[in-house]
């Protein structure tokens, strides 16, 4: 069996369905009055993660040769990442979404993961940015998509902030 592209596959159907949800989420909250903060840097965002994604496909399913094993203390530690992104949505609920959407008057949540930590999203998808790489004995591109993602957090945790501020 090749597992990298069974890895792989289960997190691609993972983010599309992702997608979904952050969409239907938004959509909901437009309609009831919230707005977009820092739409620019988004496209930035999706073709990052993207990148990220199709070349862990090249990389690891048609470089690799097949067969080749994962290392399964990454493999476990990026399941445990998994179950963290469910209890961030989770805690979010319908407020959950891949952009920065302000619904005015909303307070902040402050259950789940958000007792803990500021960001707890954006945490975890740094872990995922190096951890699944190494799964599959990436440790460069783990490392330089970690950097690259660094970069864009910079820019949208700023913006967020300033969205938020306020409250």
């Amino acid at each position: 069996m090749d597992w990298a592209a069974l890895i792989l596959g289960l997190v691609t159907a993972q983010r599309l369905g992702e997608l979904v949800l952050a969409r239907r989420n938004t959509h909901r909250l437009l309609a009831q009055g919230a707005h977009e903060v820092g739409a620019a840097h988004y496209p930035l965002i999706v073709a990052l993660h993207a990148a990220w994604l199709l070349g862990l496909w090249y990389l690891a399913v048609y470089r690799v040769p097949a067969g080749q094993s994962v290392d399964l203390f990454w493999l476990l530690l990026f399941v445990v990442l998994q179950l963290a992104r469910v209890w961030v949505i989770a805690s979010l609920g319908g407020r959950w979404t891949t952009r920065i959407i302000v619904l005015p008057g909303a307070p902040l949540v402050r259950h789940g993961p958000y007792r803990f930590l500021s960001h707890p999203n954006y945490w975890v998808v740094a872990g995922e940015i190096l951890v699944l790489p190494l799964v599959f004995g990436l440790p460069t591109y783990g490392l330089v998509f970690s950097v690259l993602n660094a970069a864009v957090m910079w820019i949208r945790i700023r913006a967020e902030a300033q969205a938020l501020g306020p409250r």
